[in-house]
């Protein structure tokens, strides 16, 4: 989950320097200074010899433990000041957007990965272009689907912590699975008893699941056509007028939640989005929604009219 390993990854950081200033340190002694069991450490440091200054394996740390003390063979020969090539510079970077948008970050780990990132940018020059070409999209489909499946076959119900990019919040929910589908990415129509209505599912979006010894009872429903499921976002055309909006970290899940013609990286982490709407004033909402993490750049008119309505929205609050 994405919280455990972002809490471990910050762990095992001041775990190697707290290992350098410590030769030989207690395993027991290290454990108790973390707040974490023996086994948590041991499996920590069955990870850090993997770990190095660079990703070919050229500088790795030679960390192990006979199970009651800890030895860091080479703390000199990694300690030099880094330095990146160009390959390396674009992985951190492509990897650093990438995290930035996984759900349940801290917003303070976001925003100084967004400043790391973009120091990084700056550094790396020219070879920053080239990885704003690429991007990562982090899925745990494999495991979820197995659970969905199992339930459906089973006759099971789930239990869900969801993750919704427009309320950015995850929710715990207990639903009766239907059954799966893929369009363009894999779902999961289900009878939500948070709810008490069909919902769907991205299996991406699920942060944990857990299957229930309760039968899933989902109430009689006639199935939808998945043509028309696929469009039901919202269905827009080559004719539609153009919208153009920039967003900020915190707002890159509109690339996901809207369909768009294209989204380009900005420096700060965030994207310019240019999509399409039959009625762009219906995008008004969104711009209130996204508040400080983003902007309609045009038409000029729903910028303007997304401004106004933010001020109404403030005044009505001084109120």
């Amino acid at each position: 989950m994405a919280g455990n390993a972002i809490d471990q990854t910050r762990r095992m950081l001041s775990l190697v320097t707290y290992l350098r200033e410590r030769p030989g340190a207690r395993v027991a002694d290290v454990a108790r200074a973390f707040g974490i069991s023996e086994d948590e450490l041991i499996a920590d440091l069955d990870v850090l010899p993997l770990c190095g200054t660079s990703f070919r394996g050229g500088d790795l740390l030679d960390i192990d433990t006979d199970g009651e003390r800890i030895w860091w063979h080479n703390p000199d020969d990694v300690a030099e000041p880094l330095r990146l090539a160009a390959d390396e510079a674009t992985a951190l970077l492509v990897a650093a957007r990438a995290v930035a948008t996984l759900p349940g970050l801290r917003e303070g780990d976001r925003e100084a990965l967004v400043r790391a990132t973009a120091k990084l940018e700056a550094a790396a020059g020219e070879v920053a272009g080239a990885s704003s070409r690429l991007s990562v999209i982090f899925e745990s489909e494999g495991g979820v689907f197995a659970d969905v499946d199992r339930a459906i076959s089973e006759r099971r119900r789930l239990w869900l912590r969801y993750y919704s990019p427009a309320r950015d919040e995850i929710t715990e929910r207990e639903v009766d699975p239907i059954r799966l589908f893929a369009v363009g990415r894999t779902y999961m129509e289900a009878w939500c008893r948070l709810s008490e209505a069909r919902r769907t599912f991205r299996l991406d979006r699920v942060v944990e699941i857990k299957l229930l010894d309760e039968a899933s009872d989902p109430p009689p429903i006639e199935l939808r056509d998945l043509s028309d499921l696929s469009s039901a976002l919202v269905q827009t055309g080559a004719e539609d007028p153009e919208v153009v909006a920039e967003v900020g970290p915190g707002g890159r899940w509109v690339a996901e939640y809207y369909p768009h013609d294209s989204a380009e990286e900005l420096p700060d982490g965030g994207l310019r989005i240019t999509l399409r709407a039959p009625d762009p004033g219906s995008l008004r909402r969104l711009a209130l929604r996204l508040g400080r993490d983003g902007r309609i750049v045009s038409p000029q008119g729903l910028a303007d009219s997304a401004r106004d309505a933010a001020r109404q929205a403030l005044a009505a609050y001084g109120e």
